[in-house]
């Protein structure tokens, strides 16, 4: 798919003018005095675990004193990271990136080992009696109930100072790994025109290409791309789910679920109840791939054809139609909303080109409160401006959170899509808007392959993520045994529909290798936003505030307090299902148009 105007890379200047500057170093210099006089901090006032949990009004003001600090360490260190990743990410060949980074991550041991001693410090101590001495220890009354339940699964403090010392080599190193190998990977594709070296980013997005010939090939090229490296990779998720599983069980949680849980502000009834309608909605889905087979023309429906466009007149963005068609759609929505994609825009935010050595994906990361940077591979489909859309809605509502501290500013997972979701939702009713027929068709198939993709795919994500870990307890598992749970777990949630599979997915999927089960809360942001969308089309005027309110309240409480505030009870499965039912009328107006 050839763009008429090329896509931008970001501007890093207006950060620091480079990795070689004065500035940055500077800064990395501020940061490590930083971390320094917080441990002399810590020492001095004995900030670790606790045995007399006594609160008075001198422990307040040192918990005011030490959070304080700990939240401007914790705010220079997201830029210098962020930075230093944004260049990592956009060229795996940057050695001077690399090399930053890493001394970034070893001062992160430094860090972590005092996060530790800080979350038992706190959660060790009287914590009501904290939270009526300090409107600060209020105002962050969320993150200190956190700590408590923390400091309640901890090893003791050298255990814990070990981990943080070996997860550099035992954990990010694998992490690491992963990511450069993946964006250096150039299979060749063996297309109808003749053969062709490709990034993987581009590889895999031929899975969009019009002609099956060239998304077969693709796929080909894909599997024997990930099979020459599935050796190493094999050996990145063995080592990343065996430390995780380690301390885990060194920490006392009941599974390697349960950790997940407090982190992403739910409980288990919560998970339970998303994931049994979620189940309950497979047969759905597969009457969507059953009517989209019919709309290509086959008799069966391979791994490649899954997000296959329908309609052969299917729109090709260049970025310049998709800067000016998010403007207008979001600006339906609000002019706050419109003004802070136009700055994005204006100050060179996006890095957007497909290249070699770039790693694949998209993402939005936070670099100074209230300004982001957003990542993606833009190919002109209207998949890329949904993208776009909704990078864009993880940079707004990290505008809603910058006059949050950092630690008030710790949103979970689950919350952390809700922006995202609701703006994708804006770019495809606007795309929906005065369309028929075939076109309507053809942005329906968009939305629901990405619904398919957050409902169905994402489960057998987490089955496949939770057999890796019960068998990774015993022993470590080998490429062939990846491949099978893989291949099991899109079975079990595709059903008979795909006549091929992808064995590899596990190599694909950069969150394997990343914070544990980085997979359900994509399901609960799509079925919350939904359920939030639903509630603005009902009444636009009262919902605006309230969500700016939301957004901005995201590290505040957990996402069941949070969640009530619009209504929701998401504790049952009555929630999800309704969110859902918007799903199905979707398929029943797809499967209507194919005929």
């Amino acid at each position: 798919m050839k763009l008429e105007s090329p896509s931008p890379h970001w501007d890093m200047t207006a950060i620091y003018p480079s990795l070689e500057s004065g500035e940055f170093q500077k800064a990395y210099e501020e940061h490590a005095q930083i971390v320094e006089r917080l441990a002399s901090l810590f020492d001095a006032n004995d900030i670790r675990r606790r045995t007399e949990p006594a609160v008075d009004a001198a422990f307040a003001r040192l918990w005011e004193t030490v959070t304080q600090s700990w939240n401007e360490q914790q705010e220079l260190n997201r830029t210098l990271a962020s930075y230093t990743h944004c260049f990592v990410s956009t060229d795996a060949n940057n050695e001077e990136a690399k090399s930053r980074q890493s001394l970034l991550g070893m001062l992160s041991v430094r860090v972590s080992q005092l996060s530790t001693r800080y979350a038992a410090w706190v959660g060790t101590s009287d914590i009501e009696a904290l939270i009526s001495l300090s409107s600060m220890a209020k105002s962050h009354e969320y993150v200190i109930r956190k700590e408590q339940y923390q400091a309640q699964h901890q090893m003791s403090e050298s255990e814990e100072d070990l981990a943080a010392e070996l997860s550099t080599s035992g954990l990010t190193g694998w992490v690491k790994l992963h990511g450069n190998m993946s964006a250096l990977l150039t299979p060749v594709v063996h297309l109808p025109e003749g053969d062709r070296a490709m990034p993987m980013s581009e590889v895999r997005a031929l899975a969009m290409h019009p002609d099956r010939a060239a998304r077969k090939a693709g796929y080909e090229a894909e599997i024997k791309g990930w099979e020459s490296v599935a050796i190493p990779f094999a050996s990145a998720l063995n080592g990343v789910k065996g430390y995780q599983g380690t301390v885990r069980r060194k920490r006392g949680y009941a599974d390697d679920v349960e950790p997940t849980l407090m982190a992403n502000g739910i409980d288990a009834v919560v998970l339970e109840a998303m994931q049994s309608a979620c189940c309950a909605s497979f047969p759905d889905f597969r009457r969507y791939m059953a009517a989209k087979t019919k709309a290509l023309n086959l008799e069966r429906m391979e791994w490649y054809d899954v997000t296959a466009p329908v309609g052969q007149d299917a729109k090709v963005y260049s970025w310049e139609d998709a800067k000016e068609f998010i403007l207008v759609n979001f600006g339906r929505y609000s002019d706050r909303l419109a003004a802070y994609a136009k700055r994005s825009f204006d100050e060179g935010w996006h890095d957007a080109e497909p290249r070699a050595g770039k790693q694949g994906g998209a993402y939005c990361t936070g670099i100074r409160p209230g300004e982001s940077r957003l990542f993606m591979n833009f190919t002109g489909s209207f998949n890329s401006v949904s993208t776009l859309a909704h990078e864009l809605g993880h940079g707004y509502h990290n505008s809603c959170l910058k006059d949050r501290t950092s630690l008030q500013r710790g949103t979970p997972m689950t919350l952390a899509e809700t922006a995202s979701i609701f703006c994708e939702t804006l770019a495809f009713d606007g795309a929906l808007a005065g369309v028929s027929g075939q076109e309507k068709l053809t942005l329906l198939d968009t939305v629901l392959e990405r619904n398919l993709m957050v409902v169905v795919d994402i489960h057998s994500r987490f089955l496949f993520e939770k057999a890796v870990f019960e068998r990774r307890s015993v022993r470590e598992l080998s490429v062939p045994e990846l491949n099978e749970l893989m291949m099991d777990a899109q079975k079990q949630t595709y059903g008979e529909g795909l006549a091929s599979l992808h064995p590899y997915m596990w190599a694909v999927k950069g969150h394997y290798y990343g914070p544990t089960f980085y997979n359900y809360p994509y399901t609960f942001g799509l079925l919350f936003g939904l359920g939030l969308y639903a509630q603005y089309q009902k009444a636009p005027d009262a919902f605006r505030g309230r969500y700016d309110e939301l957004l901005s309240n995201t590290g505040m409480a957990n996402a069941i307090t949070l969640t009530k505030q619009f209504g929701f009870d998401i504790t049952g499965e009555a929630f999800w299902q309704s969110s859902l039912d918007i799903i199905r009328a979707q398929i029943d107006e797809y499967v209507r148009l194919v005929g």
